[in-house]
């Protein structure tokens, strides 16, 4: 049991990860059409993402693995009931992902323009299929013995409606808070705007899910009974709170580091109260997929929890490398003048 609260904990890890990482991805996506009002400002939302994007994608493979190997019977249930969402959102994944293949390709502003709104759709769509799916696992399925009994629509309920706008809320907000930190010159202004503006916006949000978390969802029984774990949402307000106030210093690093702290402890609010289940039934509890009936066999569960000790910090230090090694801020001048740029 130990083994499986360590990947358990593994398993929420890397997708606070993913969210933290691509988060920022997302976030610029959004924010595009808003902040890029012309080619050259595009250019350098495009760019300032260009050399981590991919990367920071690698923690999603890690979380659907994990989930896979560790426990697969969660892996089945999930896949199988939210198989159209994931249809959706891994093809918009994709979209955005050839966007940075193809967009410079045709010096045409027709053929940009594809693009562009190929971008914007490619980071909105996911962000907020992955708060609607999310909320739906924080709010329990409708499980049965033959497993999901919903329909497709079923998905669209106000609680998952509400996670989807937080998702937007969050990573447009840490989106606005990283190019507020990676660009100077007008780009850096108008970014910190935004971000003084979603951060509101991203508080009021927080404040509405959480009264109607305590309403819809029975997340928080595990706080009722466990009082330590309060430290969780604790920290998720002071990081938030810091965030904002270094943003206002224009401390804007140390405004994206809070900012990212607070995605990655948004996920964990949700993991801890989720304990320990995986996928809980709204109708029945005896249908819900927990730790104890999702879990693989204890050679795999080793064999996994070996090779995250081993990947992991590889993977955590390549990244680290790869954020050091393009440091810095990026001017449209720059942009402009670099033929290989996107």
């Amino acid at each position: 049991m130990k083994l499986q609260i360590f990947l358990y904990a593994l398993w929420g890890f890397l997708w606070a990860g993913y969210f933290a990482l691509d988060g920022l991805d997302f976030g610029v996506g959004v924010l595009f059409a808003v902040l890029g009002r012309g080619s050259a400002e595009r250019r350098l939302m495009l760019n300032s993402i260009g050399p981590v994007w991919n990367g920071n994608e690698v923690w999603l493979l890690g979380a659907g693995a994990i989930t896979f190997a560790a426990f697969p019977a969660a892996y089945a249930s999930i896949f199988s009931s939210f198989y159209l969402l994931f249809v959706i959102l891994v093809g918009a994944l994709i979209l955005r992902g050839v966007v940075f293949e193809f967009r410079g390709s045709l010096q045409s502003a027709g053929w940009t323009g594809i693009w562009d709104a190929a971008f914007t759709l490619g980071s909105i769509i996911p962000a907020f299929l992955f708060g609607i799916v999310f909320g739906n696992i924080f709010r329990g399925l409708a499980m049965g013995s033959g497993g999901f009994q919903g329909s497709f629509l079923s998905f669209f309920n106000p609680y998952s409606l509400l996670t989807g706008v937080l998702f937007l809320a969050l990573f447009s907000y840490h989106g606005a808070v990283w190019l507020a930190a990676k660009t100077g010159g007008g780009m850096q202004r108008k970014a910190e705007s935004a971000a003084v503006a979603g951060w509101f916006v991203l508080l009021a949000v927080c404040a509405v899910f959480a009264v109607y978390t305590g309403y819809d969802t029975r997340m928080f029984d595990n706080y009722v009974n466990h009082p330590a774990w309060w430290l969780v949402p604790a920290l998720l307000v002071v990081s938030l709170a810091a965030s904002g106030y270094f943003l206002l210093r224009r401390q804007n690093l140390a405004a994206f580091l809070a900012s990212g702290l607070t995605v990655a402890l948004t996920v964990f609010f949700g993991i801890v109260g989720l304990y320990p289940d995986l996928l809980p039934s709204r109708t029945d509890g005896r249908y819900s997929v927990t730790l104890a009936n999702a879990a693989a066999s204890d050679y795999a569960l080793w064999l996994m929890a070996g090779l995250l000790v081993i990947f992991l910090p590889l993977i955590i230090g390549y990244q680290l490398w790869v954020y050091g090694l393009f440091r810095g801020r990026l001017l449209e001048e720059e942009v402009a003048a670099d033929e290989d740029a996107y």
